[in-house]
């Protein structure tokens, strides 16, 4: 097992790329831990995942609340003593062109997706420096590579996570531990498969292998840079997208 007994932290993880990324590192013997916004989701996907046989506990925050993280990294503390992997994957988005966008639109992606980011690294990559270990995965987008129509708040989260991806690669690693990025293309997820049809074959039509990508491409990219077979891996942007240009 690549990840036998290592404490992961996922964020948003009761759907979608972080469910199926908790699944899956579950499987790789990780001790998980599930966190989302609402007691009822966490609490189904601890049971979902402590009835295989493994490890699981859940937290309820807000990411974008720096009391809630420091309240959910305090809880995981107490009860495994470490924490070895963090992936920042919570994110929304709300959508309109520039002209059309309300300052709360651009604010709420704002505080999720980016000052979410940087309230859980902070809080854990002191825990992580301590320990002289660990990995830390922020979850970019196709759109922080290439932006995107539309989409002005959640590119500039994208464009964001990369650039505090280097620098907190730079400044932890002398503390042994790892940064990195992945960027998704279009994955399909319970998201995706609420899209109208036509939606669907235009963001297919985007790869050279004509399809979306599914929510295991995304989980095997956060294991590799997770494990021990990426470990002179840091302040890397791993696009898996397909191929995928704007």
């Amino acid at each position: 097992m690549r990840l036998k007994d290592k404490v992961a932290v996922i964020t948003g993880s009761t759907s979608g790329i972080g469910k199926g990324s908790i699944k899956r590192f579950a499987e790789e013997g990780a001790k998980v831990v599930i966190w989302g916004m609402h007691k009822e989701e966490v609490d189904a996907a601890v049971n979902e995942i402590n009835a295989t046989g493994a490890e699981a506990f859940g937290v309820v925050a807000n990411v974008a609340k720096q009391e809630e993280v420091n309240s959910a990294i305090e809880q995981v503390m107490n009860r495994f003593g470490r924490i070895d992997i963090l992936i920042n994957n919570a994110g929304i988005t709300a959508d309109a062109q520039l002209v059309k966008m309300t300052e709360d639109q651009f604010d709420n992606v704002i505080a999720v997706n980016l000052k979410g980011v940087y309230n859980c690294g902070q809080t854990v990559a002191k825990i992580m420096a301590e320990q002289m270990s660990g990995v830390i995965i922020n979850v970019s987008s196709i759109v922080g590579l290439y932006g995107n129509f539309g989409q002005t708040n959640y590119a500039a989260t994208k464009f964001g996570v990369i650039g505090m991806t280097k620098t907190w690669a730079r400044e932890l690693g002398r503390k042994g531990v790892r940064v990195n990025a992945v960027a998704p293309g279009f994955i399909n997820t319970e998201m995706t498969a609420k899209m109208p049809e036509k939606v669907l074959e235009m963001m297919k039509g985007k790869s050279p292998l004509n399809s979306l990508g599914e929510v295991d491409d995304i989980a095997n990219a956060f294991l590799y840079l997770a494990s021990d077979e990426a470990k002179f891996v840091t302040g890397a942007v791993l696009s898996v997208d397909g191929g995928a240009v704007l």
